[in-house]
């Protein structure tokens, strides 16, 4: 193949402008990513070679070299991985990670703190190599392809690479950095052992730069040793020194990793440049051997929410890297959780396929669950500082106190997703229920527990009661609290898009039920007196031809109609019935997603004493107060009336007469 150019991707170009005016507030994360992308590349050859050994060719070991120049400006990344073809270094190379390329871009707002976290978490690191190079020079062959089929790449990083055929006797990739004039600093021995230290001294593969040592400037007199010498320097040996550990995190002994070290290794396999929250490093040993080192993330994922991407842990059997989404190793509810399992116990040809049937791997999801789950609860425990007893508070270790707030922190972003459990994972619903979290009408934040609301019930309610809305404000201000805010009763106010479904699983905690204020008729037990019970009974009777009229008039909209004692200031309001059915609310989020939803037609439930409800009787607008009467409730609790248009009408109709 001649040379040929080629226009990169629009995305790229406005990503490139943006990595050269420095997106990274801290240039040294180039050699970290590049050094990962080294290390994946080292970690795919070793996978592929299980089926077919000729990969490895004549050159079994795999390593990341380092080499600079300082009179050629040069800085190189080499690897003996899985290297590229032609076209894969088009593909690679030209076009931003597969997928997610304009939501990248939406996302960057200028603030280089934050921008920086997503270049990793997009597969796009390869061009941080421009924050610090005015161009980049990769060359590469792919294990298998004869020497021919090597390609060189070649970009300024403005609009356009050049590729052409190259004759590479090694398999691999050479990353060539052609350093800018304020980067120069980074052709230097001690500078690029500082960066491996600190960011990947954690990778099991070795990482080698040439040794150095100190050498005496020559004789300026030959003759004349007390003439002095020129100045020394440090010259190269020729003799390769593997500069990091080597040797994979998470076969280490717990107390030889640092802190440091368990959040550097959280960053490069997560892609993250936050610091984990919480992690937890394990041996287990039984009947499934396996070490697991598994992180809680500060932040969020972009795409938290979209259950069909890939998501799990790394899988390493042996030692030997194996897939990086292993998803049949963690339930989906705890997607975003991030670490590696290194199994003892797995076949080194394991599938996807054969993971979703092991036995083995059944126990290593059951045990990963349990310790994250742990972790949790460890974290939820050490919330708040513990209230004082007898006037003592206890003191509290500087560990504990590294807690307070962080499970506050988590439950903001993942506490939403933590809900899914409740209809995924049966075994561990009532664990999952400890750690939820509401706001309620006592509390503005969320940081309601059921335990806490259960400590503070009435002494004869005897359901815990709770209500879903699209939003905090229509979940306070529902007209269905109205009773319970009377007779100070404590409702939980839940407004996550998953709380419907979520409920619909959770009958009970810790043996008292779970009522939605929203469903059937409110029963309030012993806590209405036998006076309310009767006066309610004598409205409805009282009542009975008015209701009937309403039946009729909204027999297209209301599956019935009745008298209440939920309703104190406000005069209707919908309800659906207790049989398990769809709320209004439920339905109206599967429409919105463009999913099927049975028609539910609600229950309108109306308060005898409202004034509004008194002129029904014998009014000659009896059909248009029904109707308005009913979209009004509509509206109350987050719906919108069929027809807005025939709404207004009539009300501009009443109040025109």
């Amino acid at each position: 193949m001649s040379k040929q150019t080629h226009a990169f991707q629009a995305e790229v170009a406005q990503l490139l402008h943006l990595v050269t005016h420095s997106l990274y507030s801290n240039k040294e994360i180039f050699l970290r990513e590049l050094i990962s992308n080294a290390s994946d590349a080292c970690d795919k050859l070793r996978f592929e070679a299980l089926n077919n050994a000729a990969l490895y060719e004549d050159a079994p070991e795999l390593q990341v070299r380092l080499a600079y120049d300082k009179d050629a400006k040069t800085l190189t990344i080499t690897d003996t991985g899985i290297g590229m073809s032609a076209q894969e270094a088009i593909d690679h190379l030209g076009t931003i990670a597969k997928s997610g390329t304009k939501d990248f871009m939406s996302r960057l707002s200028g603030d280089q703190k934050a921008d920086a976290q997503l270049i990793g978490q997009f597969g796009v690191g390869f061009y941080s190599g421009f924050i610090v190079a005015d161009k980049i020079t990769v060359e590469s062959r792919r294990a298998g392809l004869t020497p021919e089929e090597g390609v060189r790449w070649t970009s300024g990083g403005s609009g356009d690479f050049e590729v052409e055929t190259l004759v590479l006797p090694q398999r691999g990739t050479r990353v060539i950095l052609h350093l800018r004039e304020d980067a120069l600093d980074y052709a230097n021995a001690w500078k690029l052992k500082d960066i491996v230290g600190k960011y990947s001294d954690h990778i099991s593969l070795p990482i080698r730069m040439e040794k150095e040592e100190w050498k005496d400037g020559e004789l300026i007199d030959p003759n004349d040793e007390k003439a002095g010498r020129k100045p020394g320097g440090m010259v190269k040996t020729g003799e390769w020194e593997t500069i990091n550990q080597a040797s994979a995190l998470w076969t280490r002994a717990k107390k030889d990793i640092t802190p440091e070290q368990y959040q550097e290794f959280y960053k490069q396999i997560s892609r993250d440049f936050e610091d984990a929250l919480s992690w937890s490093h394990n041996r287990v040993e039984g009947s499934t051997e396996y070490t697991q080192l598994l992180y809680i993330p500060s932040k969020a994922p972009m795409d938290l929410y979209n259950r069909d991407k890939k998501a799990g842990i790394k899988l390493y059997v042996k030692r030997v890297f194996i897939m990086d989404d292993a998803e049949a190793l963690m339930p989906t509810y705890l997607r975003w959780v991030k670490g590696v399992v290194d199994s003892a116990d797995l076949p080194l040809n394991v599938s996807r396929e054969l993971l979703q049937e092991s036995r083995d791997v059944k126990a290593i999801r059951d045990g990963n669950t349990r310790r994250v789950l742990s972790m949790l609860e460890d974290l939820a425990k050490h919330d708040k500082e513990p209230e004082a007893k007898d006037g003592v508070t206890d003191v509290l270790s500087d560990e504990d106190k590294a807690k307070l707030g962080q499970y506050s922190k988590f439950y903001a972003e993942f506490g939403a997703v933590l809900k899914e459990g409740l209809g995924e994972d049966f075994g561990n619903q009532e664990r999952i229920a400890k750690l939820l979290r509401f706001a309620s009408t006592v509390s503005d934040t969320v940081s309601v527990s059921l335990a806490d609301y259960k400590a503070r019930m009435k002494e004869a309610q005897e359901a815990i009661y709770y209500i879903t809305a699209d939003t905090p404000a229509a979940a306070r201000n529902s007209p269905q609290l109205e009773v319970f805010r009377k007779k100070g009763i404590e409702v939980l106010l839940m407004t996550d898009r998953v709380d419907e479904w979520a409920l619909s699983f959770l009958h009970a905690f810790d043996g008292t039920p779970m009522q939605s204020v929203a469903k059937g008729a409110v029963d309030l037990g012993k806590l209405q007196d036998e006076a309310e019970k009767k006066a309610e009974e004598e409205a409805a009777e009282a009542f009975k031809p008015v209701l009937a009229k309403l039946k009729e008039a909204l027999k297209d909209k209301a599956e019935d109609v009745r008298v209440t004692s939920r309703l104190v200031d406000s005069p209707a309001c919908l309800v659906v019935k207790d049989d398990g059915g769809m709320s209004l609310q439920l339905a109206r989020m599967l429409k919105a997603a463009g999913q099927k939803a049975p028609e539910v037609k609600p229950v309108l439930e109306v308060n005898p004493e409202h004034r509004l409800v008194r002129k029904l009787d014998g009014s000659v607008h009896f059909h248009d107060l029904a109707h308005i009467l009913f979209d009004q409730a509509l509206l109350a609790e987050g719906g919108m009336p069929d027809d807005p248009a025939a709404y207004v009408k009539r009300v501009n109709a009443l109040l025109n007469s």
